[in-house]
């Protein structure tokens, strides 16, 4: 059974190479905006929110619809590029293959 022990070696090397990688997800970010960087957006590589910034010059009190729609768009943009970025750090890891919740 040799093969066995190798398999189940070669699961435990997959199983920490992917925690690394979530762990340095975890540290890395990416910036979405929008509005030529009126709003900012910047995400974690496992999406969690670090920091949204907002120039003044986009807050109009009689248009907060358009606030609305730039915070929308850069978040977006943020979270297509956390996608990419995670997707890029775990296909490595898991040789392509589709992992749920990863």
């Amino acid at each position: 059974m040799k093969d066995l022990g190798a398999l189940q070696r070669m699961a435990r090397e997959m199983q920490a190479k992917m925690e690394r990688a979530q762990a340095e997800l975890a540290e890395a970010t990416v910036e979405g905006s929008a509005g030529g960087g009126a709003v900012v957006v910047i995400l974690t590589g496992t999406q969690d929110v670090r920091d949204v910034r907002i120039q003044k010059d986009a807050v109009d009190p009689e248009d907060v619809e358009t606030l609305q729609d730039l915070v929308r768009a850069a978040l977006a943009d943020a979270l297509a590029r956390s996608k990419q970025l995670a997707a890029d750090r775990m296909g490595p890891v898991t040789g392509g293959l589709k992992i749920p919740g990863l």
